[in-house]
């Protein structure tokens, strides 16, 4: 017999399956769909700050410093964003079945999650061909990693059920996502706010101090603690509200799909 533990991560571990392989079952390019988003934007970051702008921002070589931000920043966005959905996409199965809820945020975050790994090999290799120096620094990254899985279901279990009783938060979700993008130091650092007094604030993001915690690795100078600290202390409130949320209206979900 199994524990309803070990039912759950069976059943999570499913769901993820099942949609990697709908995802990319009639995909010729498959894979590389997952880089190619991360990718295009990089690209063309790197030539407006690099080629078009003189204005520095960030550190050399500045596609490893942008990937560093923008390859996670890929996983919040599209967990984010497909949790808007995840229970109006799901409502038949949800009704039917008796897994835990919270199985269809969680499968999303492992889902997005799992791309952004096998995004990693990009930016190894652009790491590997502009020669920039790997730090002890990159032992944070699994701090990175807890920290934004805990923030990201935190804000999916709060988005999720919320959405249902109110459509247009959908739509509010994607301005504030796209908003946030421009908030958070990912084409640029927190270093880089430091002229106009504005670090200190912006590490109030709670992004802020999980993306220094990638750049770390490669540009030890990004590492902000006290925005880590912030980032930690936040996302486990996130967390906390997120599930309280999602407690709060659950019957009331139930019966709303």
């Amino acid at each position: 017999m199994w524990s309803p533990a070990a039912r759950y991560r069976h059943s999570l571990w499913l769901l993820t399956v099942r949609d990697l392989r709908v995802r990319y079952s009639t995909s010729f390019l498959g894979y590389f769909w997952s880089i190619l988003d991360p990718l295009v934007m990089a690209g063309i970051y790197w030539f407006v700050f690099t080629q078009v702008f003189s204005r520095p921002v960030g550190n050399e070589p500045y596609i490893v410093f942008l990937l560093c931000a923008l390859l996670p920043w890929m996983w919040f966005n599209g967990a984010v964003s497909d949790s808007t959905r995840a229970f109006l996409r799901e409502a038949k199965l949800i009704r039917s079945t008796k897994i835990p809820r919270t199985i269809w945020v969680n499968q999303l975050v492992l889902l997005k999650g799992i791309e952004f790994f096998a995004s990693i090999p990009v930016l190894i290799g652009f790491a590997i061909a502009t020669g920039a120096t790997v730090h002890w620094e990159a032992l944070l990254f699994p701090l990175g990693v807890a920290l934004q899985v805990v923030l990201t279901i935190g804000v999916g279990l709060i988005v999720a059920p919320l959405v249902v009783f109110f459509r247009d938060l959908e739509r509010a979700a994607k301005l504030a996502l796209r908003f946030l993008f421009y908030a958070s130091p990912i084409i640029y650092g927190l270093p880089d706010l430091a002229p106009l007094g504005l670090e200190q604030l912006a590490a109030f993001n709670p992004l802020a101090g999980i993306f220094s915690l990638y750049r770390a690795a490669f540009f030890p100078e990004q590492l902000e603690w006290f925005a880590v600290a912030v980032s930690a202390g936040m996302s486990i409130l996130i967390l906390g509200l997120g599930v309280l949320v999602f407690r709060r209206t659950e019957r009331a979900l139930l019966k709303e799909l």
